[in-house]
């Protein structure tokens, strides 16, 4: 009897994994089943296993699996049972107004776990479908419970998000300020630091010492020495090497294998155009362009950018970014 009730059971699972959608049946359960970004995914993998997973912010196109890979650290941090408790997920069916952040996820956040050990996740998908006013509640919430919640933000455009959200610093500091302060870090905790890794620092974090410590944290956990590779690997920013090739590319090669090589790259490494093109713009202001090419590239630029911020498609804007320097190209012969 007790086969039979058994086999009842187990039938109306079976049929319900084989009636769900592909995009759902085969979604990846463990970080080892995602496929590419492998460097993003190397650094997730090493905050998991030492129990260090801070705050993250997940951005790029749909269907690269961000949400597949908040759920596989969920579900490699947590078992089944505790599932339930110790993870909130919010997608684009709930609300977004400020009463989501001052209702259940506050309401979460503030409740401690007595029988679990570690910290509680939030995961917020979509989170460029947020008001300003509910992410700015949100960075209040987050900022009172780090000790026991850490928060997912989920997004495909990152200029969506408020810059507090991404970063709580009040006001840029020159390198001159930042050096110092990170020096004294850096011998306090023993890092393993090299030239070229500081210089990298300082780029990336544009003043912003939050941002700057917390590069440094993360890279010097993930990789143990933070070097220029691994400080821009961490943050899954273009190396300059890789925005080299990217330009010769554009500048010297057809348009077709000019867009091949790029979208290869990109999807190697998780790159995002946005990323991509704040990178080549500083290049358009350092090389000497004839002024009318110069001022040309540029407006096409901003133009790219502003579509990308409003959700347009990466692979037509990359397409129009290469056509861009090619014109360009082809003006500089037109000048000579």
């Amino acid at each position: 009897m007790e086969t039979s009730a058994q086999q009842e059971q187990q039938q109306p699972a079976a049929a319900k994994i084989r009636n769900l959608p592909w995009v759902e049946k085969y979604r990846p359960q463990t970080l080892n089943d995602l496929i590419s970004h492998q460097d993003i995914l190397s650094t997730i993998q090493k905050f998991i296993s030492e129990d260090r997973l801070p705050h993250l912010l997940l951005y790029g196109p749909p269907g690269t699996g961000k949400t597949s890979t908040i759920l596989a650290c969920a579900k490699q941090l947590y078992k089944d049972k505790e599932f339930g408790s110790m993870v909130l997920e919010l997608n684009a069916s709930d609300d977004r107004g400020i009463d989501i952040v001052r209702g259940p996820i506050l309401s979460f956040a503030s409740t401690r776990t007595i029988f679990k050990k570690g910290f509680k996740l939030v995961i917020l998908d979509e989170a460029d479908a947020m008001t300003q006013d509910a992410q700015n509640a949100l960075r209040r919430v987050i900022e009172k419970f780090t000790e026991n919640t850490r928060f997912c933000l989920i997004c495909n455009y990152l200029s969506k998000i408020i810059p507090a959200l991404q970063s709580r610093c009040t006001s840029p500091l020159t390198p001159e300020l930042m050096v110092p302060r990170l020096e004294h870090v850096i011998e306090e905790e023993k890092v393993d630091l090299s030239e070229d890794g500081m210089k990298a620092l300082v780029t990336l974090s544009s003043g912003d010492m939050r941002r700057a410590l917390n590069i440094l944290q993360s890279t010097n956990m993930a990789f143990g020495k933070v070097t220029e590779e691994t400080v821009y690997t961490c943050t899954g920013l273009p190396l300059k090497s890789d925005i080299a090739n990217i330009l010769d590319w554009m500048l010297n090669q057809d348009f077709t294998t000019a867009y091949r090589n790029i979208m290869e790259l990109k999807t190697l490494k998780g790159l995002a155009l946005q990323d991509i093109l704040t990178e080549i713009h500083l290049f358009v202001h350092r090389v000497d362009f004839p002024s009318s090419v110069r001022v040309h590239l540029l407006t096409k630029m901003a133009d790219i950018e502003y579509r990308l911020s409003v959700g347009t498609n990466e692979k037509i804007q990359l397409s129009s970014l290469i056509a861009a320097f090619q014109v360009t190209r082809d003006l500089i012969v037109t000048e000579a």
